[in-house]
């Protein structure tokens, strides 16, 4: 029972590792600036602390987890307030693991 157990935590932690590695092996900040993939730059900022407006976000130092729930929220429709009418018809623009990394980025600014 106990190699079972070193078994099945060594496969999860494997997994979890494969999972993160792929997330951490696209660049978030590339994907941040790229317009073919949104451009958020565009409205919140190259630095993402200066957004063109002051009703748009300052997403830098956001938590990376709210970030990206945001993002998928929007997307999904389940968020539908302030300026996400904006931000819905671009959010498809990437996939989750583009979503996370470009989630990661904006927490490490």
């Amino acid at each position: 029972m106990k190699k079972l157990t070193q078994i099945a935590m060594t496969v999860a932690f494997a997994s979890g590792v494969s999972f993160a590695s792929s997330a951490m092996a696209l660049d978030g900040g590339a994907l941040y600036l790229n317009p073919a993939k949104g451009g958020c730059s565009a409205c919140h900022g190259k630095d993402a602390k200066t957004p063109i407006m002051p009703s748009y976000p300052k997403l830098a130092g956001q938590n990376a987890d709210y970030a990206f729930n945001q993002m998928k929220d929007i997307q999904s429709g389940k968020r539908n307030n302030g300026m996400t009418a904006a931000m819905k018809g671009i959010t498809h623009l990437t996939n989750d693991e583009e979503k996370k990394a470009i989630a990661q980025w904006l927490a490490e600014q």
